[in-house]
C-alpha cells in the first residue's frame, strides 16, 4: 500500500506539461505515493458550469495533499460566453476554483519561496533568498462583491461612513464594490507562521508589508496584530514597510530581506515581483497550506498558446514538488531534489527557451532526475 495519496490535478493549458515533468522526478526519487487523477479547470466550467466539480472535492478529502498544474481564468462576461449553449443564460458565474479550494479547506497560508540559484542567467542578483507568507483566505479575495450595488447596502454604508455619500449620485449599475475583509484571527495566524518559519530556518528578520497610512482599518489591524505577535519572538528582528515602498526596496536591495508577511492581494502582487528577481514565474513555487491539508502549485498561469508543446520551464513545478515533499515529512528526498535542481541550473547545459536554451519541459525534468 502506498504511503501517501496525492490528488493529481493538471488543470488547464501547460498544467499537463509541467505535471508530466513532475512525475519524472517523483518516479526517480521513488516516493511511495498513489497519484489520483482529479478534474479541475476551464473545460469543467465550459461543459458543466463548475470548474471545481464535487467529485474532485471528494477526491481531495480522501487524499493527503494535492499537486496542481495551472488554471485558466477569464472575466465574468467572457467566461459566460464560453459555456456550452445549453448552460448559457442560467445565471452561472465563474469563480476561481483555486480560491474556492483555499477557502473550502482553510488553506490559510500561502508560502512562496523566491531563491536565486547560481548559474541562472535570469537572476537579478545571486544572493536573494526571500520567503513570502501571504494570507490566503481573506482580503479582496473573499468574494464579497456587489454590481450593481443594492440600494439597501449603499444606504447602510452611507449611514456608517459619511465618505460614501460622495458616490450617492452614481447609478447602481455604474458602481461596483469589493469588500476588503481582514480578521485579527487570520492576521495572527499568518504572522505566527512567518515567525515560526524564520525561527526554524534561521532567518534573521520578518517584515510585515501593508499600507496602514491609507488603509487605516484593514492594514491597521494587520500591522497591529503583527506587532503583538512579534513580541513573542525577541530573537527575530521585526520590521514594517508600506507595500509601495517595499516594491522599490526589493528592486534596490532585495538581499536585505528574508521573510515577508502580508495580506492576500498585496501578497499576490509582491510575490510575483520577487519571483522576477530570481528568474521569473518559471521558478516560482508555492504551497497553499492549512492545518490538515495542502495544495501545491507553481504560480504561473496556464499559458494556452504553449499547451502541449512541452516548451515551458518546469522548474517552478519541480520546486513546488520540493515544498510538497517537505510538508509530507520527506525532507531527505526534498533536499536531494533541490540539490539536483540547483546542479542543473548551475551547469547550464540544459535550458528551456526562457533561459536562452532550446530544451523541452521534459528534457529539463530528465536532467534534474539524472542528478538525483
Amino acid at each position: 500500500m502506498a504511503k501517501f495519496k496525492i490528488a493529481w490535478m493538471p488543470g488547464d493549458g501547460v498544467g499537463n506539461d509541467v505535471l508530466e515533468a513532475a512525475r519524472i522526478v517523483l518516479d526517480k526519487i521513488k516516493l511511495e505515493a498513489e497519484y489520483i487523477p482529479a478534474e479541475i479547470g476551464w473545460e469543467n466550467w465550459r461543459k458543466e458550469g463548475n470548474p471545481l466539480p464535487e467529485r474532485t472535492i471528494d477526491i481531495l478529502k480522501n487524499s493527503d495533499c494535492a499537486l496542481f498544474g495551472a488554471i485558466t481564468s477569464k472575466p465574468k462576461e467572457e467566461a459566460e460566453a464560453e459555456l456550452i449553449p445549453e448552460l448559457r443564460g442560467r445565471g452561472l458565474t465563474y469563480a476561481s476554483p483555486i480560491v474556492k479550494l483555499r477557502q473550502l479547506f482553510d488553506l490559510r497560508t500561502n508560502l512562496r519561496p523566491c531563491k536565486a540559484y547560481p548559474g541562472n542567467p535570469l537572476n537579478y542578483r545571486n544572493d536573494i533568498d526571500l520567503t513570502i507568507f501571504r494570507e490566503n483566505t481573506e482580503d479582496l479575495y473573499s468574494g464579497v462583491e456587489f454590481h450593481p450595488v443594492p440600494d439597501e447596502f449603499r444606504q447602510a454604508i452611507e449611514k456608517a461612513n459619511s465618505k460614501m455619500k460622495r458616490f450617492s449620485g452614481t447609478p447602481a449599475n455604474e458602481l461596483a464594490i469589493s469588500l476588503r475583509i481582514i480578521t485579527k484571527r487570520a492576521s495572527r495566524n499568518i504572522v505566527i507562521d512567518a515567525f515560526e518559519y524564520a525561527r526554524k530556518h534561521g532567518k534573521p528578520s520578518v517584515t510585515v508589508v501593508e499600507k496602514p497610512n491609507v488603509l487605516r482599518e484593514t492594514s491597521g489591524l494587520f500591522v497591529r496584530t503583527a506587532r503583538e505577535v512579534s513580541t513573542k519572538y525577541p530573537d527575530i528582528k521585526f520590521y514594517e514597510a508600506n507595500i509601495d515602498a517595499m516594491c522599490m526596496w526589493l528592486l534596490k536591495n532585495p538581499q536585505d530581506y528574508s521573510v515577508l508577511v502580508t495580506s492576500n492581494m498585496f501578497g499576490d502582487i509582491i510575490s510575483d515581483l520577487a519571483a522576477q528577481l530570481v528568474g521569473g514565474l518559471g521558478f516560482a513555487s508555492s504551497g497553499n497550506i492549512g492545518d490538515d491539508y495542502a495544495v501545491f502549485e507553481p504560480t504561473h498561469g496556464s499559458a494556452p498558446k504553449y499547451a502541449g508543446m512541452r516548451k515551458v520551464n518546469p522548474m517552478a513545478t519541480l520546486l513546488t514538488v520540493k515544498l510538497m515533499l517537505d510538508w509530507l515529512g520527506e525532507t531527505e528526498r526534498a533536499e536531494k531534489l533541490e540539490n539536483a535542481i540547483a546542479a542543473v541550473i548551475k551547469e547550464g547545459k540544459v535550458r528551456t527557451y526562457d533561459m536562452g536554451g532550446k530544451n523541452t519541459t521534459l528534457e529539463m525534468a530528465q536532467a534534474v532526475a539524472g542528478k538525483i
